[in-house]
């Protein structure tokens, strides 16, 4: 990637597995921003997005759950880097579900996280990328949202929101020469799994930043990770609910 042309990439959630894999793999000629809370703290991402060819690397501060601060993080990322050339939003949280179901407050701040937090900074983005009349976002959604589940309906809900969404919102930019490129990934080895076993057709973090790198090389608006999951969930949405409702997660 050439950053003069596209413009830097920026991970928001730059401490997250994913988001750190797919850094580096743009990373070869890019200005690379790594955006998260406590970013000071971003020493070992730096350094291996610096080793894998970054033009330069810089840190920024990012809570995405303070809504009221997106539209300044956007506007100063423009002001100081130029246009955004690709944006990643891989930030999120899986949550409890079983708090959840009895903890209000809790599911309220899984959604935020994984729905109203995304759907704010895309619109900025959007907003942002439009007036350039270029750029591209990625959108991190889930199988889990593909059919929301009775074992993690509040996390599913989240996903199955900010899929709709997004797919809107790429169909809203058509023609603007900005592109939204959504990924579905099942199950993700990784810490926010980690403890819990792993689901059929899992992958890890590395496996679903390369097949995003792939798909965002090739122009794509969605991506299944992996692709087999396509053809199941397409299968599985015409299960009866009754034998549904008893699926794991």
């Amino acid at each position: 990637m050439n950053d003069t042309v596209d413009g830097p990439v920026v991970i928001f959630g730059g401490r997250s597995e994913i988001g750190a894999e797919l850094a580096q793999l743009l990373a070869p000629g890019a200005t690379v921003v790594l955006a998260a809370r406590s970013a000071e703290r971003l020493e070992a991402q730096v350094a291996a997005v610096r080793a894998a060819g970054a033009a330069a690397v810089h840190i920024v501060e990012f809570d995405a759950d303070d809504l009221a601060g997106h539209a300044r993080l956007v506007e100063a990322l423009v002001a100081e880097h130029g246009p955004i050339g690709t944006a990643v939003l891989a930030f999120g949280v899986l949550g409890d579900q079983t708090r959840a179901e009895s903890d209000a407050a809790h599911a309220v701040a899984v959604a935020h996280t994984d729905y109203v937090a995304q759907i704010s900074l895309l619109t900025h983005l959007a907003v942002a990328m439009r007036a350039a009349g270029r750029g591209r976002m990625v959108v991190f959604s889930s199988v889990a949202g593909v059919r929301v589940r009775r074992a993690n309906y509040v996390y599913g809900s989240a996903k199955a929101g900010l899929d709709g969404f997004a797919g809107g919102l790429a169909d809203a930019l058509h023609g603007s020469g900005v592109g939204l490129l959504i990924v579905r990934p099942g199950f993700v080895v990784g810490r926010m799994t980690a403890g819990m076993d792993p689901a059929p057709l899992s992958s890890t973090p590395q496996q679903v930043a390369a097949a995003t790198a792939r798909a965002l090389r090739r122009g794509r608006q969605t991506v299944w990770v992996p692709w087999s999951l396509r053809p199941l969930f397409a299968g599985l949405r015409l299960l009866p609910q009754p034998l549904w409702r008893r699926m794991p997660r």
